[in-house]
């Protein structure tokens, strides 16, 4: 739960966390979505619970946990960016294991897509979330890793960095901000020069690179890239799950090409500028409506469409 600090110093509570926003954004963009972490049985848990249900996003644990809901306190700056502070120990979402996620994806045989990370990627559950990606990519799904890095919460950088270091070691697909690389230790001035620097360390074949108000960039293993940017003004209420409904854009707009339904399996996929375009410019329009909406709000696939139709991105090769 995000707990977003307003002008008067009072806290508002938002249904929030990455992978939630992520899964929530999913499902109202049509997306048949599991959501593998367990929810609490207290106020937050039942509202979050509500929330992620009306998307049409399936629960993998039906029975609420009896642990509380994790807090998140939000600040933001003058520009609405949001800096974070955690209260997560022995929380619900944390109520997981290898074993449970791996037979829990095992019963839903069309899933094609496995996505984590943010919170999930800390040092403390590499024993729960790394064998689940392992036994993943070794079952043939696409494997989708968020860095969504939040140096705030961990005491131990070396650690938290080798842990997302691993977790994007699994990943077909690595999604990184420019903040994430510095975070990460990529320290080229250039960010599209760090994200490659990143790359070459993963075994990954694309990676979206998001630059906040300057757009974003996907780049393949093998050195092409393209960036996108919207050239319609955006109104920034906050920038709270921007990056999770960049992420769920890209991944519908994937979901949608001929290319992902037609590859043999994930190591197979194979996607032309035409298909590029398509995926950063539903992905960018995706996240510009979020911003606009204080804490994640995501929109639906009606809402997106109408965006990229009303305001197309820019899009170029690099």
């Amino acid at each position: 739960m995000d707990l977003i600090q307003e002008a008067d110093g009072r806290l508002r509570p938002c249904n929030g966390g990455a992978v939630y926003n992520l899964s929530r954004a999913l499902g109202l963009q049509g997306v048949g979505t599991l959501y593998l972490n367990p929810l609490s049985a207290d106020r937050f848990g039942r509202g979050m619970a509500d929330a992620i249900g009306q998307a049409g996003v399936t629960l993998a644990r039906s029975e609420p946990a009896h642990e509380p809901t994790s807090l998140a306190v939000v600040g933001l700056d003058a520009q609405g960016k949001a800096s974070y502070s955690f209260y997560r120990e022995g929380v619900a979402d944390r109520q997981v294991t290898a074993t449970e996620m791996s037979a829990q994806c095992a019963s839903h045989p069309t899933l094609k897509v496995i996505a984590t990370g943010c919170l999930a990627l800390v040092a403390d559950d590499a024993d729960k979330y790394l064998p689940w990606l392992t036994a993943q990519r070794a079952a043939g799904r696409l494997v989708v890793v968020d860095a969504n890095l939040r140096p705030a919460i961990v005491p131990d950088m070396a650690a938290y960095q080798a842990s997302v270091m691993n977790a994007l070691g699994q990943a077909h697909i690595v999604k990184v901000s420019d903040d994430d690389l510095v975070t990460l230790g990529f320290s080229e001035a250039d960010p599209i020069k760090a994200a490659r620097a990143l790359l070459a360390q993963t075994p990954a074949q694309w990676l979206a690179l998001t630059l906040g108000a300057k757009g974003a960039v996907l780049m393949q293993r093998e050195g092409a890239a393209w960036h996108a940017t919207e050239t319609a003004p955006v109104k920034v209420a906050d920038t709270v799950g921007a990056g999770d409904c960049f992420l769920a854009g890209m991944l519908v707009a994937l979901l949608e090409r001929p290319a992902m339904q037609n590859a043999a399996n994930a190591d197979a996929l194979q996607l032309d500028a035409k298909d590029i375009e398509h995926i950063l410019c539903h992905a960018i329009a995706s996240a510009s409506l979020c911003v606009q909406e204080i804490g994640c709000v995501p929109p639906t696939l009606e809402q997106v469409r109408a965006r990229t139709q009303q305001s197309k991105a820019t899009f170029k090769a690099l």
